[in-house]
Formats: structure tokens, C-alpha cells, sequence
């Protein structure tokens, strides 16, 4: 008897978003490339649960952050929240496990957030943040060294095209002290964060109505903002403007020493771009902060933002705790990537299919697959006896880049064919199973000469 029931319409949730082999298969190379980079530097990874007691993460952003939170009682009658960011965990998670850590304590952490924002493109309310940081050390040599990871990993991925602004909110911290308005500050900074989307008119107007100063007071610091210029000239300029005051003194001079000590480490000095006007949105940052905007898609947003947030532990302990450190922002950047053509476009993670053209070799056909795979090679065998050209055709779809084609005389023979699928040429290989080098070798330079735009690690 069938029962009469309604079909449940599959749907997401507005915000959320399912993920395709062609989307995850880049997504995934991605964070292992980041992984890899973090490593190369010593963070170790860590990880801690999506959800927080609600005084965690509550109080710990800003106004905006706070509306955004996922929050509700669970069975238990607890107060809970999904974690909007990796950093606020990370104070908790520091406070609580430090004395088995050693300081400085450098990790990285890969995991999903939640942010209950408006969406827009490359922003999801559910998405990854890759984030490294340092707990433990207010050295300027932990400053330096985020701004290299960030160079280090842009470039690991195969991205030329980047600016890293780097600013320090004492610099304006130090200027709002000399107008008399350091109990403004949130308000000044949360408005001075927008300049790059409304303009210095509108931004003005807010400072004015949000954060109750004068409009002198506004332009003087919409002035300090707009300092343009190599990092010389701004440096420059920035003495000339806010030189005088001690906070201010500080910021500038720490500046300085990043900047040079970036380069030192490696990173391009033509990539590093001093931007005062940037303030970031979260209210725990307290000295340097960066933001990393591609050269040919900047309304995209920034990809890779952090800084140092010097106060945030001591939410939760007495012991000081100073941290910094930055996260990649993972579904932006692809989805920028993709607008600028630099992903491939492929539904398999593997290179090599293996047509099965004689269904009598089958076994044959598995030993060679799992010969290849020996030798570090990901292969896929077909999986019925299809005519080639349907076999063929499904490699096309896919993206592989080699078909192994062998039929029985190949087989007598101890040759098959080698395809490069991009380049729509053969080349014969000799092959015995207990002898795949000449076939391995065959692959490796059809995979070599591949013009299949590649992102690190695939």
C-alpha cells in the first residue's frame, strides 16, 4: 500500500549555500595550501566547538557583530551563540588552556562562522575563515611577521596582483587624544571604517551625527586619513600631521618598523601600501591593523584582514595575554578568483581517468590504476565499458586532464595510449605492471606541460 505523502521541496536557507564538486574541489586546495603556508611559519592548528556560552561572544565585536550573532537557549536552559569569528574563541580558548601553552603560542584554526548579515557577493551568513595568530607577545616581530604570512600565502596561492594596507590604530588614537576625543573613539573609528564605501562627504556627515564632534574635528581627521604616497611619503606626512603626540609617536615608529622588517622577511615592497583611513570594523583591534585588497577586482572587499587586539583576553583572565594575527577570507577570495578566471574549472580531483575499453582486462585496469597511485598519481577508472568517445567525452566534462586508453592489442603489445586532453594529442607508452615507470613518466609531462590555469597545491 503507498502511503500518500508531500514531497518535501529541497531547499537551502537564504545566506547558506550547497557546494558542488567544481566549487569545493578549489575550496579545498585552497585551505590546504593555507595550511601548508601557516605550517611553514610554526602555527600549529587548533580547533574549538561552533558554539560558545552567549557571554563569550556577546559584547566581544561590535554593535553590528552583536545583531549579527546566531543565539538561543539549548535543551540544557543555556544561553548559547554559533561564533561569528575565530579570534573571539581563541581569548577564550588561550585564557583557559595557557598554562599548557607555551608563549608566544602560535596557531591557526580552519573552521566555518556564522554571521546572520545581508548577503552580497562572495559573503555568505555561513562561511570559513582561515585565521593564524600569536597569543602571548607584544613584539613588533610578531606585527612583521603577519604582514610576511599574508605575502607569503597570497603568493601561495598564485596571486601577483595584491595590495597589503597596513595601518595603526595608535596613530589615530594619538590624534583623537590631541582633539580631546579619545572617549569618541569607537564611534569615530566605526564611522572613519566606512570612508572606502560612502565617501569623505558622507563620512563626515556620520562622525558629525554618530559620534557627536564638530566638523573641524571631523576633517582633521579625515585629513590624517588621507595621506597617500609610497611608505616614505606617508610616514612623512603622518609626522608632519600627528607628530607631537606620544601614542601617535609610537604608532608611526612601529609603522616604520614593520614596513622594513617585512620587506626584510620577504615580503614585496610593492605589494606593502600605509593606509590610515583603514580602521576595521571590530572594536577589540588596539595598535596595527591590515587589510589585503586585489589589484583587479578591489570592490571585491578585502581577502586577508587582522591586527594586534591587545585587551581581548583579559575578558577572561587576569594574566595578559596581548595577541595579534589575520584571517583569509576564504569564500571572498574564490569567488573573486573565479570572476578573474584564475580557477580551473573541474569537477574531479583527480588528473588521470583510465577508460575501460576492454571489459575482459577489468582487473587489469585496477592494477594499473593502483600502480599509478603507487607512484603519487590520482587516477579514476571508468567504471562500465562505454564506447570510448562517451568515455571520453565524460573526461571533457569532468576536467581530467590524461586518458589512459589500452585495448587488447595494446595490452599484447605492452603500449597504451597516453591523451592530453587540453591539447587534444597521443604519445604510446611502454607499460608492464611491474614496470609503470615509462607510463608514469608519460603522465608526469602531460600534467607538466598542462596550460590548465592552476591554483597552488592542485
Amino acid at each position: 500500500m503507498t502511503l500518500n505523502r508531500s514531497l518535501i521541496t529541497p531547499r537551502t536557507l537564504k545566506g547558506f549555500r550547497d557546494y558542488l564538486p567544481e566549487a569545493m574541489i578549489p575550496r579545498e586546495r585552497l585551505m590546504q595550501t593555507a595550511r601548508e603556508t601557516f605550517r611553514s611559519f610554526g602555527f600549529a592548528p587548533i580547533d574549538t566547538p561552533a558554539l560558545e556560552y552567549l557571554e563569550v561572544l556577546s559584547g566581544k565585536g561590535s554593535d553590528e557583530t552583536d545583531r549579527q550573532l546566531y543565539r538561543f537557549t539549548d535543551n540544557g536552559g543555556r544561553d548559547v551563540g554559533m561564533r561569528f569569528d575565530l579570534t573571539v574563541p581563541l581569548a577564550r580558548f588561550a585564557a583557559q588552556h595557557i598554562a599548557s601553552l607555551q608563549v608566544p603560542f602560535k596557531r591557526y584554526h580552519i573552521a566555518p562562522v556564522w554571521r546572520g548579515e545581508n548577503t552580497q557577493a562572495g559573503r555568505y551568513r555561513e562561511f570559513v575563515q582561515c585565521d593564524f595568530d600569536t597569543i602571548g607577545t607584544e613584539s613588533v616581530m610578531a606585527d612583521i611577521e603577519m604582514v610576511v604570512v599574508i605575502d607569503a600565502l597570497m603568493s601561495a596561492i598564485g596571486i601577483d596582483g595584491f595590495k597589503i594596507r597596513i595601518n595603526n590604530r595608535q596613530i589615530l588614537t594619538g590624534v583623537l587624544e590631541s582633539l580631546g576625543l579619545q572617549d569618541h573613539s569607537v564611534a569615530v573609528l566605526r564611522s572613519l571604517d566606512k570612508l572606502p564605501k560612502i565617501g569623505r562627504e558622507k563620512t563626515a556627515e556620520e562622525m558629525v551625527t554618530t559620534a557627536k564632534i564638530s566638523a573641524d574635528q571631523a576633517d582633521a581627521v579625515l585629513r590624517l586619513a588621507e595621506c597617500i604616497g609610497t611608505p616614505d611619503q606617508v610616514l612623512a606626512t603622518l609626522s608632519n600631521i600627528a607628530g607631537g603626540n606620544a601614542t601617535a609617536d609610537q604608532g608611526i615608529e612601529r609603522l616604520s618598523q614593520i614596513v622594513s622588517g617585512a620587506i626584510a622577511g620577504g615580503a614585496k615592497a610593492d605589494r606593502l601600501q600605509l593606509d590610515v583611513s583603514i580602521a576595521r570594523g571590530l572594536d577589540y583591534y588596539t595598535g596595527v591593523i591590515v587589510e589585503t585588497f586585489l589589484d583587479d577586482l578591489p570592490a571585491i572587499g578585502s581577502v586577508c584582514s587582522g591586527g594586534r587586539y591587545d585587551n581581548l583576553a583579559e575578558l577572561f583572565t587576569k594574566q595578559h595575554l596581548p595577541g595579534i594575527g589575520a584571517s583569509l577570507g576564504l569564500d571572498r577570495l574564490l569567488t573573486a578568483m573565479q570572476q578573474l578566471e584564475l580557477l580551473p574549472r573541474v569537477s574531479t580531483p583527480a588528473p588521470v581517468l583510465i577508460t575501460l575499453f576492454d571489459a575482459d582486462r577489468r582487473d587489469d585496469y585496477l592494477r594499473m590504476a593502483a600502480a599509478l597511485r603507487s607512484h603519487g598519481l590520482a587516477v579514476e577508472v571508468y567504471s562500465e565499458p562505454k564506447k570510448l568517445g562517451a568515455q571520453l567525452k565524460y573526461a571533457d566534462e569532468k576536467g581530467f586532464e590524461v586518458a589512459i586508453v589500452a585495448g587488447t592489442q595494446e595490452w599484447e603489445a605492452g603500449k597504451v595510449q597516453v591523451k592530453d586532453l587540453k591539447r587534444k594529442i597521443a604519445i604510446t607508452a611502454d607499460y608492464r605492471h611491474d614496470r609503470p615507470d615509462d607510463l608514469v613518466a608519460a603522465i608526469r609531462s602531460v600534467l607538466d606541460e598542462s596550460t590548465q590555469p592552476r591554483i597552488a597545491g592542485t
